[in-house]
């Protein structure tokens, strides 16, 4: 697991400063359940992200293939770094499409990136969208380690122990239908080793879907071919996986409907054979929370928001034409203390 130094963070809803205490730039917005809101600038579909050291982390956007840096303590990107080129995305006419990033973790030195795997909102195929990829930080930004992987979703549809979830029905439909296949989570577990992918759709009998994806390094750096563990099944009320962390010795997990309804939910999870265990203690009413930073120093965590339907001005933020005009928002949380 990726190891921080002390966090440099700010001082929001009345609770202990993470740092020095001082407070953001440019991030004050209306209260999320009486919750004091960050707001960043330059992008509305926070979607995954990773931390990388002291205040930073970087993020990535399902409507666009950037990668973003971010201080925690101030709201415009610190760097910005297109990877279209290096993604080996299909050929177009116009602008490349989007790879629909959709998670990510930090494992070892780099950032590891996966996209939906799923088809586009009309039901029909997107090769676009079957990526899983690594980063790794240099001073112009993030840079891309090895080649994109593109073979995860055949690698998942031919595993025998994946069988019994009718994978390949879901992905013949669009992801938002009701069972419909969509990727959402990712986090590094704790071995240092292995990735483990969640799903917000299918729900099989209910519960959400759990992938062990054992050897993610040899993907991206050998082009070898996935390797699966056993699957898990969560009991979340019935909800899919929305983001997955690892944070202090458990996982956080950001539960949600397949097509957006209704609100979503924050659990933990200590691993094996143990129930997840709602957070009662935050209320998410008002946020769509679709990215975690957690940072292991810090005594909180920081919910990232997917706004890009949220209206400014009257327009979908998404489709604003001025980037300096988008912006998500986040919220400090803090966690019960674990049993």
């Amino acid at each position: 697991m990726r190891m921080l130094p002390v966090y440099m963070g700010v001082l929001v809803c009345g609770c202990a400063a993470h740092g020095v205490g001082e407070r953001p730039d440019a991030v004050a917005a209306a209260p999320v359940a009486g919750r004091e809101v960050l707001r960043f600038e330059g992008m509305c579909d926070a979607s995954g992200a990773v931390a990388l050291g002291g205040s930073l982390f970087v993020v990535g956007d399902d409507e666009d293939n950037i990668l973003r840096v971010y201080d925690a303590r101030r709201g415009a990107p610190v760097q910005s770094v297109d990877l279209s080129p290096d993604l080996e995305l299909p050929a177009v006419k116009k602008k490349p499409p989007e790879a629909d990033i959709e998670a990510a973790t930090g494992l070892g030195s780099l950032s590891f990136w996966l996209t939906s795997h799923g088809r586009n909102s009309s039901g029909k195929k997107a090769p676009s969208r079957l990526r899983f990829f690594a980063t790794e930080e240099t001073d112009a930004g993030p840079r891309l380690v090895g080649r994109p992987y593109t073979q995860l979703l055949d690698d998942m549809l031919a595993a025998p122990q994946l069988a019994r979830f009718g994978l390949d029905g879901a992905e013949t439909k669009a992801p938002k239908a009701p069972g419909g296949l969509n990727i959402e989570g990712m986090t590094a577990m704790a071995d240092g080793r292995t990735i483990l992918v969640g799903f917000r759709s299918p729900v099989p009998d209910g519960k959400a879907l759990l992938v062990p994806l054992l050897n993610p390094i040899a993907l991206v750096e050998e082009g070898a071919r996935a390797q699966l563990g056993e699957p898990v099944q969560l009991d979340l009320g019935g909800l899919g996986i929305r983001s997955l962390s690892w944070w202090r010795g458990r996982y956080v997990i950001i539960s949600g409907g397949t097509a957006g309804e209704g609100t979503s939910r924050l659990f933990t999870w200590r691993g094996g054979e143990e129930a997840p265990v709602a957070v009662e203690s935050v209320d998410l009413a008002g946020l769509n929370p679709e990215a975690f930073f957690t940072p292991e120093d810090a005594e909180e965590i920081l919910l990232l928001s997917d706004d890009g339907a949220a209206p400014v001005d009257g327009v979908e933020c998404k489709r604003l034409k001025d980037p300096a005009r988008k912006r998500f928002r986040g919220v400090w949380v803090r966690l019960p203390e674990s049993p």
